[in-house]
């Protein structure tokens, strides 16, 4: 509806529309109260005819069509656009890397071992480290030396010397981790928030985790390549340099909080039902892995729930 035929349709409806003004006088005239009621709804009136006309009026002579980028209209611009998800596969926008990543982190130094010790003593592989490395927290990954702080190997075989050792950092912001090899050569272990100490209760905080390393070996050498010479099947590709490693980590669950617990004849970590995560008797010669409601791990040892040990070692990160 135009605003000229409501305004036609309001005044032959109205009787007071055309009613004249008084001229002059200041005395109010008969009936002043329904000409003003008469007054507002007009006003009232002409505002919703206004409103109306406008919304239903086409753009004026002078509207200028508005010109659009690609970024003002998702659906009219999207729409014509190749790999859209409605014509076919969706095709994400290319994005840009942001200049403002933070660089690499510098290759990691482990520090520690003794000259004489043989490097099938050795547990921690720079390779595990680095493993380890994208699980500690934020403020500790920066760091790119490791140092060894106790090995069975160099410090013999004593949980007590291992408390002794790691009580140095007392007080200090770092963290600990704790290398394990069994009897059949399998390497796990965990990171610890605090040092290792004897505590009556369990400490620490959900930043601990276990983990395990598998050594995977390698394929044997394509059919395409010459074997005549092989005398018998190799485990190794010529060139391909250290083996694959398999790392699994089992970070804190949520379900309890029994991070750590430390005594004078015993170490473990995790525990719920009755099982530990990971525990070690004094003599560090004995040790238990099952899975525990802390970490939700499987168990860490292929020897089975019970295993031998052969080496442990501890590493202070941050320090």
């Amino acid at each position: 509806m135009s605003y000229s035929s409501a305004r036609n349709s309001y005044r032959s409806h109205s009787p007071d529309y055309d009613s004249p003004t008084p001229s002059s006088g200041a005395a109010t005239p008969p009936g002043a109260s329904s000409t003003f009621l008469s007054s507002s709804v007009s006003s009232l009136w002409g505002g919703l005819v206004r409103r109306f006309s406008a919304e239903t009026t086409g753009p004026g002579p002078n509207h200028t069509p508005r010109s659009y980028s690609p970024d003002d209209s998702f659906s009219s611009h999207h729409d014509k656009m190749p790999g859209n998800g409605f014509d076919g596969v969706y095709t994400p926008p290319r994005r840009i890397a942001s200049p403002l990543r933070p660089p690499p982190l510098e290759p990691l130094q482990l520090n520690g071992y003794s000259s004489d010790t043989a490097a099938d003593a050795r547990l921690l592989t720079p390779a595990i480290a680095e493993e380890i490395r994208i699980m500690v927290p934020a403020r500790l990954s920066l760091a790119d030396e490791w140092n060894l702080v106790y090995s069975l190997e160099q410090d013999g075989a004593s949980l007590a010397t291992l408390y002794d050792k790691c009580d140095v950092y007392r007080g200090k912001r770092v963290g600990f981790v704790l290398v394990v090899k069994d009897c059949e050569g399998g390497i796990f272990g965990a990171y610890m928030s605090d040092l290792p100490h004897p505590h009556p209760k369990y400490f620490g905080t959900g930043e601990c985790f276990l983990w395990r390393a598998s050594v995977l070996a390698s394929l044997p050498p394509p059919p395409s390549e010459d074997t005549s010479k092989l005398t018998g099947r190799t485990t190794t590709l010529s060139g391909a340099g250290q083996p694959s490693i398999r790392f699994k980590a089992f970070p804190y669950s949520g379900v309890n909080e029994y991070y750590m617990l430390c005594e004078a004849h015993f170490f473990s970590m995790g525990a719920g039902d009755g099982k530990y995560g990971l525990w070690l008797d004094d003599a560090l010669e004995k040790g238990i892995s099952s899975t525990c409601q802390t970490f939700g791990n499987e168990r860490l040892s292929d020897e089975g729930e019970k295993f031998g040990v052969l080496g442990v070692e501890v590493w202070v990160v941050g320090a």
